[in-house]
């Protein structure tokens, strides 16, 4: 079989910090052939050092997914034009790759979910911690009922002190918010995977801006407070049909020190599970609970060790997923995230801030 070809939309940050690399590691399946980026000199430094020989370069999308030989597109740009640059890449027969969020808001999610349909080419969605270690084991216990019915969950995304000082992260305009459609994203898709329930009933939510002028002590640095337009932190309340209830917590500053990103922790009517930071690595780390024999117990999963110069694993999380895709793509399956999961995900971040703005609850219908 000839190698997918792969049109690269934004190769700034998450582009180099994800994608390409991810990508490179396929080079028996895969070749970058386009690269584009609204700074022309983005798009050449890429292509150079991850192109294909003849590899071209743009800074109009609207010009690379003219090209019929390319198959598949990933759009890395900020959330802003996700909508439309997908929407336009599989209107011309390309298949998208598009980082989270999927959407700035639920209407333009919904486009991107009905082109996809209209066109019959796949869509997923840049949810890479999915493909952590232990989150595809924790997968693997919920779908086998360990946990039994999942009824309550929290979804983890808080940093003391990150804020995110380049790009436009801070532009509310441009990303649509600040930590909750940012980094509470990947919290809310896990927790709602592991509990494979998508129907709901309710959102209410907070949003707090209380600490954009403390910025001396900072993981990134300090950033100019009076570009700081997003939240700080926001919280939200999700009831589901069944009466199963969702708390999301996300922050890039709070004063805590309880930090947990891209993590959830799940009551199940069986037993439970809690992801944590390892106390020496900071990796992800893997509590189970449950009752057994009469007693309570907790299992702590080893997650496959590596021995120095005897076969180290070098395939982290975007690499499974990069992998998955092409595969998807290839073998004609559905990726591991599906486009309406992603949809939910968005409205339902999108009705936290609609419930903060307006101070009520906010009532949703599932798809």
């Amino acid at each position: 079989m000839s190698k997918l070809k792969i049109g690269i939309i934004g190769c700034g940050g998450i582009a180099h910090a994800k994608h390409l690399p991810a990508l490179a590691k396929l080079a028996d399946l895969v070749e970058m052939t386009a690269f584009c980026d609204i700074i022309k000199e983005r798009a050449d430094t890429a292509a150079k050092q991850y192109g294909a020989v003849g590899a071209k370069t743009y800074t109009d999308y609207k010009q690379l997914i003219q090209d019929e030989a390319i198959d598949a597109v990933h759009v890395l740009t900020p959330n802003i034009s996700h909508s439309i640059i997908t929407v336009d890449a599989l209107e011309s027969g390309k298949h998208v790759m598009c980082e989270k969020p999927m959407a700035i808001d639920s209407r333009e999610a919904r486009n991107m979910l009905e082109a996809a349909k209209r066109t019959g080419k796949k869509l997923t969605i840049g949810y890479q911690n999915r493909f952590r270690e232990e989150a595809l084991m924790l997968k693997e216990a919920c779908s086998d009922g360990y946990l039994g019915d999942i009824y309550l969950a929290k979804a983890h995304a808080i940093r003391r002190r990150a804020v995110p000082t380049w790009g436009v992260f801070m532009d509310k305009e441009k990303q649509g918010g600040g930590p909750l459609i940012d980094i509470g994203t990947h919290a809310l898709d896990l927790t709602l995977w592991y509990m494979n329930n998508y129907k709901v009933k309710s959102v209410s939510g907070s949003v707090f801006h209380k600490l954009k002028d403390q910025n001396r002590a900072n993981m990134f640095g300090q950033w100019n407070p009076d570009e700081f337009e997003v939240e700080d932190s926001a919280v939200g309340f999700i009831k589901m049909e069944n009466g199963a209830t969702i708390f999301l917590e996300s922050s890039w500053a709070l004063n805590t020190l309880d930090v947990r990103e891209a993590m959830t922790t799940l009551c199940g009517t069986k037993g439970g599970a809690e992801m944590r930071r390892h106390p020496v690595s900071g990796k992800p780390d893997l509590h189970l609970n449950a009752e057994m024999f009469g007693k309570l117990v907790e299992i702590k999963p080893e997650m496959n060790p590596s021995i120095p110069y005897y076969g180290s694993r070098v395939e982290d999380e975007g690499d499974r997923e990069a992998r998955q895709w092409i595969e998807a793509i290839m073998e004609d399956k559905e990726p591991l995230v599906k486009p309406e999961e992603a949809y939910m995900v968005t409205t339902i971040l999108e009705a936290i801030y609609e419930s903060a703005r307006t101070g009520k609850e906010v009532i949703l219908t599932s798809l």
